[in-house]
């Protein structure tokens, strides 16, 4: 796997997350919209803001995820998963490439269906 590839997808990765992040902090703050003195359409823009809340989260946490990628790849540790050791499959880490975790650890530490009483 070509680290410096996966280091410029990463960089220019965060470079947009960074830029969603702060239109939507902006967004949040009404900078260019402030709250209109109509009740109802306040209440249209506290939905939205809500939403922009979570994409800001959202955003916040991929953000820590690619560090976490980037500082792996510093220490050589990029391709093995953190949680059994053993390499990331390659396609996984195309597909997502902050992750962390083999396809079969990520599988296993999701939440499913209870079995039993």
């Amino acid at each position: 796997m070509e680290t410096e590839a996966v280091r410029a997808r990463l960089l220019k990765r965060r470079e947009e997350l960074h830029t969603r992040a702060s239109s939507a902090r902006a967004d949040l703050r009404h900078e260019s919209d402030p709250l209109s003195a109509d009740f109802a359409e306040q209440v249209t823009q506290r939905e939205s803001d809500e939403v922009l809340g979570a994409i800001s989260e959202s955003a916040r946490e991929e953000l820590r995820q690619i560090q976490a990628a980037l500082r792996r790849l510093d220490e050589g540790t990029y391709t093995a998963c953190s949680v059994c050791g053993e390499p990331i499959e390659e396609g996984r880490l195309q597909a997502v490439p902050y992750t962390d975790r083999c396809r079969r650890c990520a599988e296993g530490s999701q939440p499913g269906p209870r079995r039993g009483p």
